[in-house]
């Protein structure tokens, strides 16, 4: 089926199917016929790839990227739009449609069970209200995937593709670039949705990296002091993991000088190598007391 992107088509279909949005699934469809093929071309949905593909809407995305690349799995939580799904994708014949939960899902054994011998990559336009949940999920899953481009919050992709030591960093921006090469593709406006949101989006690639870019000996730790670092951003890095490692004060700043950085520094202000030595020095301090 054609045309997936013209309001009429979609308002027919939906109406056909008695398909109403759900606000608490954050959902959103695509009506500006330009934005999905540009995902699916720098998505690598592409000859000898398989596509696993979060949330399939009505299937705009999906056809696109069946069109690229040899095979196509989507995880759709939303039972309502399986026979949509059949309906629109029905001469896709490189296209499997799952009904579940992308964070319950097994991603593991689907991406074994349809993508023997296939580089694979993850492709969506994420609910806004889950976006750095299904992200964390996908990179600390460890899958065997090589890239991840996915249509988030502007503000989102922001914060994701930021770089650790800059004003826009957060946890998320740190623990992205442990596992990833984050870039920001190209803006999409909010009057590209049906219905449309209040906030504008954008198109976002991580690259996965075959090494983490610092050697840390306690990958668990180094999380918590990540997060831990931005529970209170506008403190200093001394106090917030005072506060998140319910140690004094003068132990966490024994331990940021011990890494190298002055006492009165910010979490902002931190790139990952600092991150990796406050880790290790907290682990010499805790492990000594």
């Amino acid at each position: 089926m054609d045309n997936l992107t013209n309001i009429n088509v979609i308002k027919d279909i939906l109406s056909r199917h008695g398909f109403s949005f759900s606000k608490s699934l954050g959902q959103n469809f695509l009506i500006n016929p330009s934005v999905c093929p540009r995902i699916a071309e720098m998505g690598s949905a592409q000859n000898g790839w398989g596509v696993l593909e979060i949330g399939a809407g009505i299937g705009v995305l999906t056809k696109e990227l069946a069109l690229r690349a040899d095979k196509v799995v989507s995880v759709e939580i939303d039972g309502r739009l399986i026979p949509v799904l059949e309906e629109t994708l029905s001469d896709c014949g490189n296209v499997t449609v799952i009904n579940n939960d992308v964070m319950k899902a097994d991603l593991s054994a689907i991406i074994a069970e349809h993508f023997h011998g296939l580089k694979v990559a993850v492709c969506a336009n994420l609910p806004y209200y889950i976006t750095s949940p299904i992200i964390m999920n996908l990179l600390e899953s460890r899958l065997p995937i090589e890239c991840i481009t996915v249509m988030v919050q502007k503000e989102a992709g922001v914060r994701l593709c930021a770089e650790p030591g800059t004003r826009e960093a957060g946890a998320v921006s740190a623990a992205v670039r442990y596992y990833a090469e984050p870039k920001m593709l190209f803006n999409v406006s909010r009057g590209s949705f049906m219905p449309a949101p209040n906030v504008d989006s954008c198109v976002i690639r991580l690259d996965i990296k075959k090494e983490p870019p610092v050697k840390i000996s306690d990958e668990k730790l180094y999380f918590r002091v990540v997060r831990g670092a931005f529970s209170q951003r506008r403190k200093t890095l001394c106090n917030s993991l005072s506060s998140a490692f319910g140690i004094p004060k003068s132990a966490a700043a024994e331990a940021v000088k011990a890494a190298g950085l002055p006492e009165n520094i910010r979490p902002e202000q931190l790139r990952l190598e600092d991150f990796a030595a406050v880790s290790e020095q907290l682990k010499e301090l805790t492990e000594s007391r």
